[in-house]
Protein backbone atom coordinates (compact mmCIF):
# COMPACT_ATOMS: atom_id res chain seq x y z
CA UNK A 1 0.00 0.00 0.00
CA UNK A 2 1.46 3.45 -0.63
CA UNK A 3 1.96 6.51 1.04
CA UNK A 4 0.54 9.63 -0.03
CA UNK A 5 3.71 12.34 -0.60
CA UNK A 6 2.69 14.94 1.62
CA UNK A 7 3.62 17.43 3.96
CA UNK A 8 1.40 19.84 5.97
CA UNK A 9 3.76 21.97 8.59
CA UNK A 10 1.61 24.30 10.84
CA UNK A 11 3.72 26.40 12.83
CA UNK A 12 2.98 25.39 16.47
CA UNK A 13 6.40 23.95 16.65
CA UNK A 14 9.92 25.50 16.33
CA UNK A 15 11.03 26.04 12.97
CA UNK A 16 14.88 24.26 14.53
CA UNK A 17 12.62 21.22 16.35
CA UNK A 18 10.67 20.58 13.00
CA UNK A 19 14.27 20.30 11.05
CA UNK A 20 16.04 17.56 13.53
CA UNK A 21 12.62 15.76 13.36
CA UNK A 22 12.84 15.93 9.60
CA UNK A 23 16.82 14.79 9.91
CA UNK A 24 15.84 12.19 12.09
CA UNK A 25 13.27 10.46 9.94
CA UNK A 26 15.46 10.83 7.26
CA UNK A 27 18.52 9.04 9.07
CA UNK A 28 16.19 6.41 11.06
CA UNK A 29 18.27 2.84 10.02
CA UNK A 30 15.72 0.79 8.41
CA UNK A 31 15.15 -2.76 9.49
CA UNK A 32 13.60 -4.52 6.31
CA UNK A 33 15.13 -4.74 3.09
CA UNK A 34 12.97 -6.38 0.98
CA UNK A 35 9.26 -6.71 1.86
CA UNK A 36 7.64 -9.74 -0.01
CA UNK A 37 4.63 -9.59 -2.29
CA UNK A 38 1.39 -10.42 -0.90
CA UNK A 39 1.79 -9.44 2.53
CA UNK A 40 -0.04 -8.10 5.53
CA UNK A 41 0.96 -4.46 5.86
CA UNK A 42 -0.10 -2.01 9.19
CA UNK A 43 0.89 1.45 9.93
CA UNK A 44 1.28 2.67 13.84
CA UNK A 45 0.97 6.51 14.77
CA UNK A 46 3.87 8.16 16.45
CA UNK A 47 2.10 11.17 17.67
CA UNK A 48 4.36 13.46 19.24
CA UNK A 49 2.74 16.74 21.02
CA UNK A 50 3.84 19.48 22.55
CA UNK A 51 4.94 22.71 21.38
CA UNK A 52 8.96 21.74 21.37
CA UNK A 53 10.81 18.67 21.65
CA UNK A 54 12.07 19.59 24.65
CA UNK A 55 8.32 19.21 25.86
CA UNK A 56 7.26 16.94 23.46
CA UNK A 57 5.41 13.77 24.19
CA UNK A 58 4.28 10.69 22.28
CA UNK A 59 1.10 8.93 22.91
CA UNK A 60 1.64 5.49 23.78
CA UNK A 61 -1.53 2.56 24.69
CA UNK A 62 -1.59 -0.65 26.69
CA UNK A 63 -3.54 -3.11 24.48
CA UNK A 64 -6.62 -4.50 26.14
CA UNK A 65 -5.93 -8.25 27.77
CA UNK A 66 -7.80 -10.61 24.95
CA UNK A 67 -7.57 -14.07 23.97
CA UNK A 68 -5.58 -15.13 21.04
CA UNK A 69 -3.90 -11.48 20.79
CA UNK A 70 -0.55 -12.04 20.99
CA UNK A 71 0.54 -8.69 22.13
CA UNK A 72 -2.46 -8.80 24.39
CA UNK A 73 -1.67 -6.40 27.42
CA UNK A 74 1.10 -4.69 26.20
CA UNK A 75 2.52 -1.28 25.39
CA UNK A 76 2.51 -0.31 22.09
CA UNK A 77 1.43 2.79 19.38
CA UNK A 78 -2.35 3.46 17.74
CA UNK A 79 -2.20 1.32 14.88
CA UNK A 80 -3.24 -1.88 13.10
CA UNK A 81 -3.98 -3.59 9.88
CA UNK A 82 -4.54 -1.85 6.09
CA UNK A 83 -7.86 -2.18 5.08
CA UNK A 84 -9.60 -1.65 1.87
CA UNK A 85 -10.85 1.21 3.11
CA UNK A 86 -8.14 3.34 3.47
CA UNK A 87 -6.44 5.22 0.75
CA UNK A 88 -2.89 4.49 2.00
CA UNK A 89 -1.01 3.70 5.33
CA UNK A 90 -1.63 7.40 6.45
CA UNK A 91 -4.85 7.02 6.58
CA UNK A 92 -4.06 3.49 8.58
CA UNK A 93 -2.74 4.78 11.17
CA UNK A 94 -4.84 7.60 11.57
CA UNK A 95 -8.16 5.25 11.39
CA UNK A 96 -6.64 3.18 14.38
CA UNK A 97 -5.25 5.58 16.36
CA UNK A 98 -9.28 7.16 16.38
CA UNK A 99 -10.51 3.62 16.87
CA UNK A 100 -8.00 2.69 20.00
CA UNK A 101 -7.83 5.89 21.73
CA UNK A 102 -9.92 8.32 20.24
CA UNK A 103 -7.75 10.69 18.71
CA UNK A 104 -6.47 11.46 15.04
CA UNK A 105 -3.09 12.28 14.77
CA UNK A 106 -3.57 13.97 11.64
CA UNK A 107 -6.13 16.77 12.81
CA UNK A 108 -6.77 19.59 10.98
CA UNK A 109 -3.98 21.53 12.36
CA UNK A 110 -1.63 18.51 12.76
CA UNK A 111 1.73 18.60 11.23
CA UNK A 112 2.31 14.62 8.88
CA UNK A 113 6.55 14.11 8.84
CA UNK A 114 5.91 11.14 7.54
CA UNK A 115 7.02 7.70 7.24
CA UNK A 116 9.74 6.04 9.20
CA UNK A 117 11.81 2.57 7.47
CA UNK A 118 9.11 -0.26 7.72
CA UNK A 119 9.85 -3.08 10.59
CA UNK A 120 8.81 -6.66 9.99
CA UNK A 121 6.45 -7.71 13.34
CA UNK A 122 7.28 -10.59 16.06
CA UNK A 123 5.38 -12.39 18.56
CA UNK A 124 7.18 -14.10 21.50
CA UNK A 125 10.11 -13.56 19.94
CA UNK A 126 9.53 -14.87 16.76
CA UNK A 127 8.94 -12.65 13.36
CA UNK A 128 5.21 -12.57 11.50
CA UNK A 129 4.76 -12.44 7.89
CA UNK A 130 3.27 -8.67 8.98
CA UNK A 131 4.96 -5.05 8.22
CA UNK A 132 4.59 -2.41 9.80
CA UNK A 133 4.74 1.47 8.69
CA UNK A 134 5.37 3.66 11.60
CA UNK A 135 4.10 7.56 10.31
CA UNK A 136 5.45 10.71 12.28
CA UNK A 137 2.84 13.29 13.23
CA UNK A 138 2.79 15.91 15.34
CA UNK A 139 -0.03 18.34 17.16
CA UNK A 140 0.56 20.82 19.66
CA UNK A 141 -2.62 19.78 21.50
CA UNK A 142 -4.99 16.87 21.52
CA UNK A 143 -8.31 16.25 23.01
CA UNK A 144 -8.72 13.35 25.85
CA UNK A 145 -8.42 10.16 24.96
CA UNK A 146 -11.45 8.07 24.70
CA UNK A 147 -10.74 4.44 24.92
CA UNK A 148 -12.14 1.77 22.14
CA UNK A 149 -12.21 -2.14 23.13
CA UNK A 150 -8.36 -2.73 21.68
CA UNK A 151 -7.14 -0.26 24.41
CA UNK A 152 -7.16 -0.80 28.35
CA UNK A 153 -5.65 2.61 28.52
CA UNK A 154 -3.70 5.86 26.77
CA UNK A 155 -0.92 7.79 27.98
CA UNK A 156 1.99 10.11 26.90
CA UNK A 157 5.66 9.38 27.62
CA UNK A 158 8.05 12.01 27.83
CA UNK A 159 10.71 12.27 24.86
CA UNK A 160 13.46 14.30 26.98
CA UNK A 161 13.30 11.70 30.34
CA UNK A 162 13.29 8.94 27.39
CA UNK A 163 16.37 10.68 25.92
CA UNK A 164 18.04 10.84 29.03
CA UNK A 165 17.95 7.73 29.90
CA UNK A 166 16.03 8.03 32.96
CA UNK A 167 14.01 5.94 31.84
CA UNK A 168 15.99 2.64 30.78
CA UNK A 169 15.05 -0.74 32.72
CA UNK A 170 15.91 -3.73 30.74
CA UNK A 171 12.81 -6.08 30.81
CA UNK A 172 13.20 -9.92 32.01
CA UNK A 173 11.63 -11.88 29.19
CA UNK A 174 11.48 -15.71 29.31
CA UNK A 175 10.98 -17.49 26.34
CA UNK A 176 11.39 -21.50 26.13
CA UNK A 177 13.44 -21.95 29.21
CA UNK A 178 15.43 -19.16 28.71
CA UNK A 179 15.94 -16.12 30.41
CA UNK A 180 16.96 -12.66 28.01
CA UNK A 181 17.03 -9.68 29.31
CA UNK A 182 15.69 -7.18 26.90
CA UNK A 183 16.17 -3.44 26.20
CA UNK A 184 13.61 -1.25 27.61
CA UNK A 185 12.19 1.75 29.29
CA UNK A 186 9.82 1.95 32.24
CA UNK A 187 7.60 4.55 32.96
CA UNK A 188 5.62 4.42 36.12
CA UNK A 189 5.24 0.85 36.05
CA UNK A 190 4.60 0.36 32.69
CA UNK A 191 7.21 -1.57 30.51
CA UNK A 192 7.97 -0.30 26.76
CA UNK A 193 9.86 -3.14 24.95
CA UNK A 194 9.80 -4.84 21.95
CA UNK A 195 8.77 -3.96 18.76
CA UNK A 196 7.19 -0.59 20.27
CA UNK A 197 10.65 0.50 22.16
CA UNK A 198 13.14 -0.93 18.71
CA UNK A 199 10.70 1.67 16.59
CA UNK A 200 10.97 4.46 19.33
CA UNK A 201 14.68 4.37 19.82
CA UNK A 202 16.02 4.24 16.53
CA UNK A 203 13.48 7.48 16.39
CA UNK A 204 14.63 8.79 19.04
CA UNK A 205 18.14 8.14 18.66
CA UNK A 206 18.09 9.63 15.41
CA UNK A 207 16.43 13.09 16.86
CA UNK A 208 19.52 13.05 19.49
Amino acid sequence: MCIRDSHRHDQSMKFEDKQRIEAAIAAAPGVVKDVPEDVRHAAVAILLRGSSLAEAEILLMRRATREGDPWSGQIGLPGGHAEPVDADLIDTARRESREEVGIDPGADGATLFGPLPIVQASARGKRVPLFTTPIVFHRRATETAELGPEADEAFWLPVGRTLSGELDAPHRYEREGLVHKMPSWNFEGRTIWGMTYGILNRFLTAIK
